[in-house]
């Protein structure tokens, strides 16, 4: 499993035009990313790294700061582009293996007390954030 973080001022993501998810203010943009032999540990894992890392101002964690997470299903994180000009997506587990994986992230953050909200898996999404810093970190499990 795979995430990239972005440490954001404001977030949204869009379906047909209507905002189904967002953060306000500081917070933590995570894109994440399921391959194959990922199961509930690697779920776990990524999200104490969003939760835990001090990765907002101030070295501080999303638990210490009270601030939101977005997180929004990424399968091109698993892409392969090193040959020809047409990325391979045959490390991305296929949806039905993805989508509770992606849930279970987002449950395991809220029970960290952790205000999250969500794009729609395998939706045609538009996201926008401000990246703050420019901040943006890749995390494995």
């Amino acid at each position: 499993m795979r995430a990239v973080l972005q440490r954001v001022d404001g977030a949204q993501v869009e379906v047909d035009g209507e905002v189904i998810g967002s953060v306000e203010g500081e917070g933590v943009l995570a894109l994440v990313g399921v391959t194959h032999d990922d199961g509930p540990a690697q779920a776990a894992t990524i999200a104490r790294k969003i939760c835990e890392l001090r990765i907002l101002d101030g070295e501080r964690s999303v638990v210490d700061s009270g601030a939101q997470v977005l997180v929004v299903s990424q399968f091109t994180l698993y892409g392969d582009a090193r040959k020809g000009r047409r990325p391979s997506w045959s490390a991305a587990a296929p949806g039905p293996v993805a989508e509770p994986l992606v849930e279970a992230v987002v449950e395991a953050i809220r029970e960290r007390g952790v205000t999250a909200s969500t794009g729609r898996f395998g939706a045609m999404m538009r996201a926008g954030l401000v990246n703050d810093g420019p901040f943006t970190i890749l995390v494995e499990a």
